[in-house]
């Protein structure tokens, strides 16, 4: 399928990392467990859903700066947790443009937490027909995957399930995401389980830590 080359990714804290490409950078879920950053030339930033380890005031200011025109986009739940930012409000099936990104979103619910917790809003999101990331979720797209953001760790999910949806997907490559839960001898673990199941469809694993790039041919 078509891939957009010269990309290059890096992984920040927890759930958010970041894509370059043409100049412009992308930022996905900036939250409460990522540290402060900053980038050069930021086309936009995608929230996948409204919770605080996916998105907070203070990291969207920060990105921000001062350029409101900045677009954003999340799934409504996201928006209206948020009403201060001027929103692209996204849904499973929808596709939008951010400089040189082109952004197609899937699904459209987190992952259940617990049958007793409401479930929120979540989209997941793919980059240029490279990269996909689920959110909070298990939401498979309906296409080929060349980089997949796996989730390794958090309340809503068990490791069975999460190799279950790297089985679905078949990546070309993969890295782990949304692991500040983790402790450093859990993280080994899921990363021995996301690579095996990667390997199986010949895939490569990454297993990336915050402040590692991964260079997209």
């Amino acid at each position: 399928g078509f891939r957009v080359s010269g990309m290059k990714l890096q992984k920040h804290e927890h759930a958010c990392f970041t894509v370059e490409h043409d100049g412009a950078t992308l930022v996905v879920d900036p939250g409460s467990f990522t540290e402060a950053f900053s980038v050069k030339n930021l086309a936009g930033i995608v929230v996948t859903h409204e919770h605080a380890d996916h998105v907070t005031p203070e990291h969207l200011d920060r990105l921000l700066d001062g350029r409101p025109e900045t677009p954003l986009f999340a799934p409504q739940g996201a928006a209206s947790a948020h009403p201060g930012y001027v929103w692209q409000v996204v849904d499973g099936g929808d596709v939008a443009n951010a400089g040189p990104f082109a952004l197609a979103f899937f699904g459209g619910r987190h992952a259940v937490i617990h049958r007793s917790i409401p479930v929120i809003d979540n989209v997941g999101v793919m980059i240029n027909e490279t990269i996909y990331y689920p959110g909070d979720s298990f939401t498979v797209p309906d296409r080929e995957v060349d980089v997949l953001a796996v989730p390794s760790s958090a309340p809503w999910l068990k490791i069975g399930e999460v190799m279950d949806f790297v089985d679905a997907v078949k990546p070309r490559r993969s890295f782990p995401t949304h692991e500040r839960v983790n402790s450093e001898a859990g993280q080994a673990m899921a990363n021995g389980r996301i690579g095996h199941v990667t390997e199986l469809h010949g895939g490569t694993f990454f297993p990336l830590t915050a402040g590692d790039e991964l260079e997209l041919d």
